[in-house]
């Protein structure tokens, strides 16, 4: 069986990140550009300055990741970038990226739900998962908007 490389990339914030996964459970790469401390002195986040750094990040992050994974766009399976939920700008930094990158590369391209992204991680800790086990995801804006109050509906 062909092993299938995954370019992945996460832009829902203020951190542009692409990791290189083999066989969604491998980590050959992760490259994270933080924007903590550009938005320091603001006291959170400032969307329109999360994606203009975003734009300026993606490109290079990525091209790390490929030689940090040692691998090209030739080795490359499947792209899959965040979709959603997020800051709108900074996805769209993310998502624009991905649909070019796939377009060019004539790869395949995977949208992926941020918050389920957080679940399948577990899939790269936890290399004997196997569904159905129940989670409880829980992270800043996404708690306070979703998931208290499904909770809460419950």
């Amino acid at each position: 069986m062909k092993d299938i490389i995954i370019l992945g990339i996460e832009s829902s914030c203020d951190e542009t990140s692409v990791a290189i996964v083999k066989n969604g459970r491998e980590v050959l790469s992760n490259v994270i550009n933080t924007q903590i401390p550009i938005h320091e002195r603001f006291g959170g986040v400032v969307p329109e300055i999360a994606s203009r750094n975003h734009v300026e990040a993606i490109s290079t992050v990525t091209k790390e990741a490929l030689k940090q994974a040692n691998v090209t766009f030739n080795d490359i399976d499947v792209i899959a970038c965040t979709y959603g939920p997020g800051l709108v700008g900074a996805l769209l930094v993310g998502v624009s990226y991905a649909k070019a990158l796939s377009y060019a590369i004539n790869k395949p391209l995977l949208g992926v739900n941020h918050i389920e992204g957080h679940i399948a991680t577990n899939y790269i800790t936890y290399k004997e998962l196997k569904p159905p086990f129940i989670c409880l995801m829980m992270s800043g804006g996404n708690t306070r908007n979703n998931t208290c109050k499904r909770l809460y509906e419950i």
